[in-house]
Order: C-alpha cells, then sequence, then structure tokens
C-alpha cells in the first residue's frame, strides 16, 4: 500500500472530524473486512444508542465526507489481578476496576488502503473521551476492550502496540475474544 499518509495523534485532526451517529441519515457507504461490524454499524448501532446501550462515533474524511472508521464506546468495569494492580499502583481491595470499553472499532477498507494509523488515532480518541469523563463525570481507570481474534489473529499486536495487556483475569485459549486494558495513566 504505497503512498498511505500517515495518520497520528497530531495530524489526524487536519484529515479527519468526529460525529456521534444520532441518526440512520447518517450512514452511507461504509465497508470494512468484518461483515458482522458493517451490520452493526448499519442495523445495530443506532438502536443501541436510542436504547442507552453504545455510543457511537463516525471518523469522517474532511475531503470526502465518508466514513472512514467508527467506534461505540460503553462503561465497562473490569477485573484484574492482584499482580495487575501492583502494576498499576492500585493498592486497593476490590478487584473491580472502572474502564471504558471500546465496544465495536472498524476501519473502512477504502480508508485503510489511504491512510495508516487510523485505528490508533481512535484509540487516542477513546482515551481522550476517557480522560474527560474523569474530570466531568465519574471515574474511569482503563480503556477495555475484547480483541476479537475470530477475524483477525493480528489483532492482539495491534492492541498491544496501542498500550493495551491481556487481562490475566480473562485468559482462555478457547475464546473468541481476549479481555485487554490500557491505563488511560500510563
Amino acid at each position: 500500500m504505497p503512498n498511505r499518509r500517515v495518520i497520528t495523534n497530531k495530524n489526524g485532526w487536519n484529515y479527519f472530524q468526529l460525529e456521534r451517529l444520532l441518526s440512520k441519515e447518517q450512514l452511507n457507504g461504509f465497508n470494512c473486512s468484518v461483515a458482522e461490524y458493517n451490520d452493526y454499524l448499519n442495523i445495530d448501532a443506532f438502536r443501541s444508542w436510542k436504547d442507552h446501550i453504545a455510543f457511537t462515533l463516525l471518523l469522517r474524511e474532511k475531503e470526502t465526507n465518508a466514513i472512514s472508521a467508527y467506534m461505540s464506546l460503553i462503561a465497562d468495569a473490569i477485573k484484574i489481578s492482584v499482580s495487575e494492580k501492583e502494576a498499576h499502583n492500585l493498592q486497593y481491595p476490590f478487584k473491580t476496576i472502572p474502564a471504558m470499553k471500546i465496544a465495536k472499532l472498524a476501519v473502512d477498507i477504502v480508508a485503510a488502503e489511504k491512510y495508516k494509523g487510523i485505528g490508533s488515532f481512535m484509540i487516542h480518541i477513546a482515551k481522550s473521551f476517557a480522560i474527560s469523563c474523569n474530570k466531568r463525570y465519574m471515574a474511569c481507570r482503563f480503556l477495555s476492550v475484547d480483541a476479537y481474534i475470530e477475524h483477525n489473529a493480528n489483532v492482539l499486536d495491534f492492541y498491544k502496540k496501542n498500550g493495551f495487556l491481556a487481562n490475566e483475569e480473562f485468559v482462555n485459549k478457547n475464546r473468541k475474544t481476549i479481555s485487554m486494558r490500557k491505563d488511560i495513566y500510563n
């Protein structure tokens, strides 16, 4: 994929704008390589917002107004082991720690051919939302994700590259997903 523009946390806003999914009319032509993620955006994302289940953000390319990526965020709490708490310097007696979960994250095929780093930019946006949540509404220490490895084994490497760690409490080789966390303050 030669001549792809590299998107970073600093230059991403030069190419993209973010909007909340508030209407089905906002959806047009998004296509990633996983049918389940296309179906979620086109069929379930708006209903999930109306039912207060998930908050979906659309990343649009400024030049074409096409949806380049989307991400659905939900409230979460993750269980971490004693050693995991120690690694994050969390000296509390409870196992469950508040988090914001990236429930879905997908990048359009055409956008992925044109740009490198859109997924990482979306994680940066999620982290910004989580920090803002901490400042204004409620505690949130981690970003969490269930990395869906069934369709793409490389997804673990993607999340690891973006600072996520596998949660020891949910390691199971027979799962289709791997529970992961990212400390938003490290």
